[in-house]
């Protein structure tokens, strides 16, 4: 019996040795804490941090970056950001305000570093137009800003953040052609759109559009009857085939528009922000792919 007992605990200690030698298994990876103001910014981040960043928006899907109210959670989120990315060219402005409140110390990426704005006179006075999103080509720059800003942030991930940098380039190359070609298919005497706001600019500048719209270049400002009476005016003088909602306004005074006008209601177009997650624009290029079909459907001949 004695030796039974002690064969036995040497059997427990052999198997307490082994435990105790034995590796750890790997803790689990530390991701890199993003903020980004709104949906479109924070999409980016994702395509070139993937697994190694958890990205959070301040402004979620459908929301209107321009009016938004910041909340507690949004400073708790900040201050404990590793790094934080902002659109710039006076979008978000409550955006310092909320920085210095959080007492957040992440460097903040502006993603519009080294684009050319658009300008434009509103309420006769010059403003810049901040939705430069709106084409592929200044998308490429918002994502070159990101990737260097994501590896100052975490050097070590640095040939992962350019590799999937590089394979979304791609994807945006094959969506430039892909709206190229939608583009195509509708003659040129029927690219004058009505929107609700001015955010489209970019987007016609680089695919031959003309937007219109009774609102400027940020939804805070209201139109007023004189404004909306000369729109309602110029569309019918000019034939404009159709006006469309966008999904971040209320739908009521492009309605009243087309109902005045005579011109159909297209659609919705997503300017300032990306779709749920179950929605037609979850990403940015759904975005862009969506936006061109919705105005392809619409303005083209046969479609």
């Amino acid at each position: 019996m004695r030796l039974q007992r002690l064969l036995a605990l040497a059997l427990s200690l052999a198997v307490f040795l082994f435990l105790a030698w034995a590796p750890f298994p790997a803790l689990a990876e530390t991701k890199l804490p993003v903020v980004a103001t709104f949906s479109i910014l924070a999409d980016f981040a994702r395509q070139v941090g993937g697994d190694k960043v958890e990205v959070k928006e301040l402004v979620g899907p459908n929301g209107d970056v321009h009016v938004y109210e910041p909340t507690p959670a949004d400073a708790k989120n900040l201050g404990a950001a590793k790094l934080i990315v902002v659109n710039g060219l006076h979008l978000e402005g409550w955006m310092a305000r909320l920085i210095a409140a959080s007492g957040a110390k992440a460097p903040v990426v502006v993603a519009t570093e080294g684009i050319i704005p658009r300008q434009g006179v509103i309420e006769g006075a010059t403003g810049i137009d901040p939705h430069a999103w709106q084409s592929v080509a200044n998308a490429r720059i918002y994502i070159g800003n990101i990737l260097a800003g994501l590896i100052a942030a975490d050097p070590a991930d640095a040939d992962y953040f350019r590799a999937r940098a590089k394979t979304y380039d791609t994807a945006l190359d094959a969506t430039e052609q892909e709206v190229r070609a939608a583009v195509a298919a509708i003659p040129p005497q029927r690219r004058k759109i009505i929107t609700t706001h001015d955010a489209f600019g970019y987007f016609g500048a680089a695919y031959g559009f003309e937007f219109i719209a009774p609102v400027g270049f940020s939804t805070e400002s209201e139109p007023s009857a004189r404004d909306i009476a000369r729109l309602i005016a110029q569309i019918r003088r000019e034939h404009a085939p159709a006006v469309f909602l966008e999904n971040i306004s209320d739908p009521r005074l492009m309605q009243r528009i087309a109902k005045e006008s005579g011109a159909k209601i297209g659609g919705e177009l997503y300017s300032d922000s990306l779709s749920p997650p179950n929605g037609p624009a979850a990403t940015y290029i759904d975005m862009m792919k969506h936006n061109i079909i919705t105005l392809k459907k619409a303005l083209a001949p046969n479609s």
